[in-house]
């Protein structure tokens, strides 16, 4: 899949024409997440980082760019300040998209997911407080007929999704909102998530 105006226009009208849920807070934490398309050459593709190891909370997984929300900031705001501070792409290099349905994590969190487009000469730099390493992720590989897989686990009688590419399986959540954005901007296919749920080693 090519990085171009024609792609960008696509996601743009995708996420136009989809009717996006917000999921009442309630008790959960509020975060955000960046879903970044960028040019690995004249690839498409998007960002994803491999977790630090030495973090506290979910440590050395698969991980879009993210986190809480501050005090007074907006989901955009909050994404594209986590986008700067992980892997050290400015807001000037951004352009805003869309957004996707909200995500109740396990672990007490409504994840927000921001769609964005990245200039084509972005040049990252992971903090490696954060990142262990930053990858991007050719959205063809999402395209694949087996790249999604639906198991079942014996804790929940809800579907569990991950995500097989790079020789590598995602987890929800962040296998769920990748999903979606798959389905939702790339396909056009108003596909619903909230329902997907997490491996157990995720619910803390």
């Amino acid at each position: 899949m090519k990085y171009c105006q024609d792609l960008k226009d696509r996601l743009v009208r995708h996420l136009t024409e989809f009717s996006r849920l917000d999921e009442p807070a309630e008790n959960l934490k509020r975060a955000a997440v960046a879903i970044v398309v960028a040019a690995d050459r004249e690839t498409a593709s998007f960002l994803l980082t491999r977790r630090a190891a030495q973090l506290n909370s979910h440590a050395g997984q698969w991980a879009l760019p993210g986190g809480r929300l501050d005090p007074g900031e907006t989901v955009e705001e909050a994404a594209l300040r986590e986008l700067r501070e992980e892997v050290g792409v400015p807001a000037q290099d951004i352009t805003l998209l869309g957004r996707l349905d909200d995500y109740a994590t396990r672990s007490g969190y409504l994840i927000s997911p921001v769609v964005m487009w990245a200039s084509p000469d972005i040049r990252p730099v992971p903090n490696p407080d954060e990142v262990a390493s930053l990858h991007y992720i050719p959205l063809s590989d999402l395209q694949q007929q087996d790249a999604a897989e639906f198991i079942t686990i014996p804790e929940s009688d809800r579907p569990v999704i991950r995500l097989h590419f790079q020789n590598s399986q995602v987890h929800a959540p962040t296998a769920a909102v990748i999903h979606q954005f798959n389905e939702v901007a790339v396909n056009g296919r108003s596909t619903r998530v909230a329902h997907l749920e997490q491996p157990v080693f995720a619910w803390k």
